[in-house]
């Protein structure tokens, strides 16, 4: 199955138990394995959290380059996996492009995780 064609992020508590309740399927692990694999960087840690913690829960990405420490490119680079991944959504005004948390993203994972 072509990464394209596998379960989108915001879908796992629609298709997916808790990992410890049943076995997942392949192609639900190899989805949840990329949104996760988004996840596990400390730059892509750091944005979702000032996006997040951003004025109206909204940033532009020149508000995030400094700092992050990293070039305006390779911020953009993490920005990107995490709009593929599901976890911000982006929006262009003018030669910006401004990020948000998309609702229920990581509330998703955290979930699909949780044994309760």
């Amino acid at each position: 199955m072509a990464m394209t064609e596998l379960l989108p992020l915001r879908d796992l508590q629609a298709c997916c138990a808790p990992i410890t309740r049943e076995v997942i399927s392949e192609e639900n692990a190899i989805s949840v394995a990329r949104a996760m694999k988004a996840l596990a960087d400390p730059a892509r840690l750091r944005l979702i959290s000032m996006v997040a913690a951003h004025e109206d829960g909204e940033a532009c990405v020149c508000d995030l380059t400094e700092p992050l420490g990293l070039s305006q490119p390779t911020v953009s680079h993490h920005l990107k996996i995490l709009v593929d991944a599901g976890f911000l959504s982006r929006s262009k005004r003018g030669t910006w492009a401004y990020y948000r948390i998309v609702p229920g993203s990581l509330d998703a994972v955290s979930s699909f995780l949780t044994s309760v």
